[in-house]
């Protein structure tokens, strides 16, 4: 009785097409991952649905809070075990997507669980880089100091510092000069960083790199 009740709850606000034909309770954990209604997760966890449950991509809740910036029920589901490490089909982690996210909260969170840091996706990627390309230095700041080496090859010889730089993300470029980043290391076409943000237009990241030379 009180599993229908979450139901109610659950796809009360849903057209009827869109209803379940079948009452599975792990497909209901995962829709309401998606929706991020951490209530009926968490009530669905105690009638017994699958903590690492898994969509037709491959994604477990855990991973679903992470792309989707649900911080408070994904660290409620790393609290209650959840694997850290599964990823789903494109091999994105969860710590990869709460990094391209810059949820810094649930990033601290994994890394505290033993998240795999040198993890890589389909495209060869890996939080480091997310992080990076995207700006967030305080999770490039946190995966840094859960000992990655600042200076690490990713594919295509690239560094952090270059995926930073090509993009013109002040902030995260002067988070790795102060690590000690190479900004003469260059990549399978010997491009430098600088040469990189020159490219994109980016002045002030090629001034900032080439003092820190």
């Amino acid at each position: 009785m009180r599993y229908l009740k979450l139901l109610g709850l659950l796809f009360a606000a849903l057209p009827v097409a869109a209803l379940p034909q079948t009452a599975n309770i792990n497909s209901d954990l995962l829709l309401a991952a998606r929706k991020g209604n951490e209530a009926i997760v968490r009530a669905l966890l105690d009638q017994g649905a699958s903590l690492n449950s898994r969509n037709r991509l491959g994604d477990t809740p855990l991973n679903i809070a992470a792309k989707n910036g649900h911080t408070a029920m994904g660290l409620m589901l790393i609290e209650r075990g959840a694997d850290v490490n599964i990823r789903n089909l494109a091999g994105v982690s969860p710590l990869m997507a709460a990094a391209f996210e810059g949820n810094l909260q649930l990033v601290r969170a994994l890394i505290a669980r033993r998240a795999d840091l040198a993890a890589t996706d389909r495209v060869k990627k890996t939080a480091v880089v997310y992080a990076a390309g995207n700006g967030h230095a305080e999770v490039l700041r946190a995966l840094l100091d859960a000992g990655v080496d600042v200076n690490a090859r990713y594919d295509n010889e690239l560094t952090a510092m270059m995926w930073a730089a090509a993009y013109g993300h002040g902030g995260a470029v002067r988070l790795l000069l102060e690590r000690g980043a190479d900004v003469n290391a260059r990549d399978n076409r010997g491009k430098t960083a600088a040469a990189m943000a020159e490219e994109g237009g980016h002045r002030a990241t090629v001034e900032l790199l080439r003092g820190g030379k």
